[in-house]
Order: C-alpha cells, then sequence, then structure tokens
C-alpha cells in the first residue's frame, strides 16, 4: 500500500466524517430540532415528528462520528507520527499552543455530544428542559466548529508558511496566508455535506409522499441552496490564495501521474456533482409536489462525498515537493540541511541507520537506507507507486529488460527539474550510487536484504 495511501485513506475518511457529521450536521440536526420546538402546539412541547426525525439524524452522527470519527482521527496521529514524524514533531512545536486549546475544545465537544444525544428523550418533559436542550446542540456546534477551525489552521500553514519562514513567530504561522480562505470554503462545505447526507436519511426517515416528508426534505433543500453559494464564494478565494508554483501541480494532484488524461473528467465530475446538489435541491425547494424517485436522493450525497475527497486529495499533492511549505520536503528532510547532507551524506546524520557511510561491501544495505530516508514516504519498493515500476516505465523496459545505472544517476540527480513535484536529491554521490544498486536489485532479484541489514549492526 505504502505510506502516503495508509494516512490518505485513513485522513480522507475523518474528514469526510469530521465534515459530513459533525461540523456540519450537528448544526443542521439543531436547526431541526428547534423547528420543530417552534411548531409544537398548545399541549404539545415539541412537534413530535420533527423532534423525532432530528433525533434519528443525530442517532447516525453520534453513532459513526463516536466509533469511526473517533477511530479514523487517533488514527491520523498514530500513522503520521510513525511515517512522518519529522513533521508532526516540527508542527507540534509551531503549534504547541493552538494544539494544547484544540484538545480541550475536543474534549469539551466530546462531553457535549454525549450530553446532547443521550439526554434527547429527559428535554421532552418540560418547555424550558428542551429549550436548554436546543442551546446545548448550539454549544455543541460553536465547539464542533472551533476544533476545525484551529485544525485548518496548521494545514493552511504546511501549504503556505507565509512570514513564518523568515521571523518563526506562532502568531505568523496561525495567520497564514491561507488560513482565512481555506476556513471560509470548508465551513459551508461542511454544511452543503451535512444538506446532502440529511436529506437522504430524511427521505429514508419519514413516510414517502407524506405532507411531513415534503415540509422536512424542503427544509432541508433551504439549507443546502444557501450554503452553496457561499461555499461557491470561499472556493474561489482559496483558489486564488494557491502559491502560483502549487497550481502547476494540479493536473497531478488531481489525477496523478497515471491519469494526467482525467484531469478535465475529475474537473467535469466536480462540476457535475455541485450542479446535481444545486438541481435536486432546487426541485425539492421550489416543486415540492414532483415526485423525485428515492435513488436520486443518494445522487447529491456520492458528489459530495467525492467532491470532499477529491479536496483533499488535491490539498495533500499541491503542496509537492514539501510537506510543510519552503520549510520541509515531503521526505521529511529540511530543505535548509541539504547543504550539510550533500556534504556528509544523509547517513552519516541518520540515528537508526546501521551503515553511516558507504562501502563496497555494504552498498545495498546503504541503498536501502538512502531509499527508506529519500523515497519510502512516498514510494513502495513493489506495491502502490512503485519506484521500480516507475523507473521500468520511463524508460518503456520491455519484460526481462534490465534498468541502465547511469541513466538512473543521471535522472535523480536532477530529479526536481524533470518532476518539480519530487524534492531533490538529498545525498552525495556515495549514497546515489548505492540508491541505484539497491533499487536494480529490487527490480532483479527482489527479496529482502534486512538479515544483511542485522548481520552488519
Amino acid at each position: 500500500m505504502g505510506d502516503r495511501l495508509l494516512i490518505a485513506i485513513i485522513a480522507v475518511l475523518h474528514v469526510l466524517i469530521n465534515h459530513g457529521l459533525a461540523v456540519g450536521f450537528i448544526p443542521l440536526v439543531t436547526w431541526i430540532e428547534y423547528l420543530g420546538f417552534k411548531k409544537g402546539g398548545q399541549n404539545d412541547i415539541v412537534s413530535n415528528e420533527w423532534d423525532r426525525l432530528a433525533y434519528r439524524l443525530m442517532t447516525v452522527a453520534f453513532i459513526i462520528t463516536t466509533t469511526i470519527g473517533a477511530m479514523t482521527g487517533v488514527g491520523i496521529w498514530f500513522a503520521s507520527s510513525l511515517v512522518n514524524p519529522a513533521s508532526i514533531g516540527s508542527l507540534i512545536r509551531v503549534f504547541y499552543g493552538a494544539w494544547f486549546v484544540e484538545w480541550i475544545v475536543f474534549v469539551t465537544e466530546v462531553v457535549l455530544i454525549l450530553l446532547y444525544y443521550l439526554s434527547w428523550k429527559r428535554s421532552l418533559v418540560s418547555i424550558e428542559a428542551k429549550a436548554k436542550h436546543i442551546k446545548l446542540g448550539v454549544a455543541l456546534s460553536i465547539f464542533s466548529w472551533i476544533t476545525m477551525s484551529i485544525i485548518v489552521s496548521i494545514l493552511g500553514f504546511m501549504m503556505d508558511t507565509g512570514s513564518w519562514v523568515e521571523n518563526k513567530t506562532f502568531i505568523a504561522g496561525f495567520t497564514n496566508p491561507i488560513y482565512i480562505p481555506q476556513l471560509s470554503f470548508r465551513t459551508p462545505l461542511a454544511a452543503l455535506m451535512a444538506g446532502a447526507l440529511g436529506l437522504f436519511l430524511t427521505k429514508l426517515f419519514t413516510k414517502n409522499g407524506s405532507d411531513f416528508q415534503k415540509a422536512s426534505t424542503k427544509k432541508i433543500a433551504q439549507w443546502m441552496l444557501l450554503t452553496l453559494p457561499f461555499m461557491l464564494i470561499g472556493a474561489l478565494a482559496y483558489y486564488f490564495k494557491i502559491p502560483e508554483l502549487m497550481i502547476g501541480n494540479l493536473p497531478v494532484a488531481v489525477g496523478t501521474m497515471d491519469f494526467q488524461s482525467w484531469y478535465d473528467l475529475l474537473v467535469k465530475f466536480i462540476i457535475g456533482a455541485l450542479t446535481t446538489v444545486l438541481l435536486v435541491a432546487g426541485v425539492i425547494f421550489f416543486k415540492p409536489n414532483f415526485k423525485i424517485p428515492t435513488a436520486v436522493y443518494i445522487l447529491p450525497v456520492i458528489g459530495m462525498l467525492g467532491f470532499a475527497g477529491i479536496f483533499e486529495r488535491i490539498r495533500e499533492f499541491i503542496r509537492k515537493p514539501y510537506v510543510i511549505g519552503n520549510y520541509m520536503y515531503s521526505n521529511t528532510l529540511r530543505k535548509d540541511e541539504y547543504p550539510l547532507f550533500k556534504r556528509d551524506g544523509v547517513l552519516a546524520h541518520a540515528t537508526y541507520s546501521p551503515v553511516k557511510e558507504v562501502t563496497e561491501e555494504n552498498k545495498l544495505v546503504a541503498g536501502e537506507q538512502v531509499f527508506m530516508i529519500s523515497c519510502s514516504r512516498c514510494h513502495t519498493t513493489h506495491g502502490i507507486n512503485s519506484v521500480v515500476d516507475k523507473f521500468e516505465n520511463m524508460y518503456s523496459l520491455k519484460a526481462g529488460e534490465k534498468l541502465n545505472g547511469d541513466l538512473m544517476k543521471n535522472y535523480i540527480k536532477h530529479i526536481e527539474n524533470a518532476r518539480y513535484f519530487m524534492p531533490p536529491f538529498p545525498g552525495n554521490e556515495a549514497e546515489l550510487g548505492a540508491l541505484v544498486e539497491y533499487i536494480k536489485h529490487l527490480q532483479e532479484d527482489g527479496t529482502p536484504i534486512d538479515n544483511q541489514a542485522t548481520s552488519m549492526r
């Protein structure tokens, strides 16, 4: 699978849950609960249909966010700390105070979601209890958004560090150029995702063709129509703040190297997804008596999940060759350390490498270690994004043909010129030769060399 795909799967799944069923969904549920409270009659505290719908929607959100959402949130820390400890360490040093506040806010959010969901039925005993319960939902909505707003600052910093590279202050890092534009995009995006999910679930939870189904879906469609323009405005503000060099990464960021030709198709998917949301919500709001097949209600959900997933893929890739913009390369080596590595070699400063310099006897072991340090964050040996496959495809080798070491050396030495989204090779000439020999070994033999590495410790 590879390191980057592992993190991507966990992170994208977490974002879809966090945005779709927490940041955007809790305010939607609270709003529906409030509508039920307002529609209560003289003898009823609430309108039972509206309150029951809000409770059932919250049940879905509660179960998924406290299980898969919680596990993937921890999973991001676990996986990224193992795969990329240097970048996580750097981010913690820069944003220590922000992350400390975010942790307190997150714990508060967990307590609030437990209180909000588990006290729902008790809130039906009086008007005062229900009013307090709605305020609890409002507080939960605010804390969910604050959690995201802090994390978005860190995500923006990873794309564009702004003036932080020069002055290294927390304020400069937190108020990076992409922070506000990205937050202005993610907030309505979360609301729109929540609307799409809420619309589909409401269709399932209410009696088909009933007056209440028409009324409730119309309200959620109104929610979607109101948030869509804000999302588009936020998307434009975000786009125009992306550094110019990163814009050049877009075709690869959207479709990968193998599927650059899909760029236009995926862009059309994004446009189609937003158009579908607009059409479905528009018909439901303006033509509530128009019968829409149940299957159509899933289309905005698929569209918004796909849109958000593509956005996360782009955001992660577009900042390459950096993992932290203009500060740390995606191989977790700092930009200002490169002169040191070029002089001494990366192995001399690698804490866990069993060898510190390249010799004829340890060339394969050294090459493996150079690969682990310089390449393994993005490439596998024979799996997804295999380094062997990359070179074989680049040189159009036929079955049985062997890689040319001299061509590989020359290419890797200037790799940042051919692949502007890849960091420069950090090591010295001897390490470059060892890396090439290791890749050739992988192509010709492919067997592990762990035993050799162990024997040399």
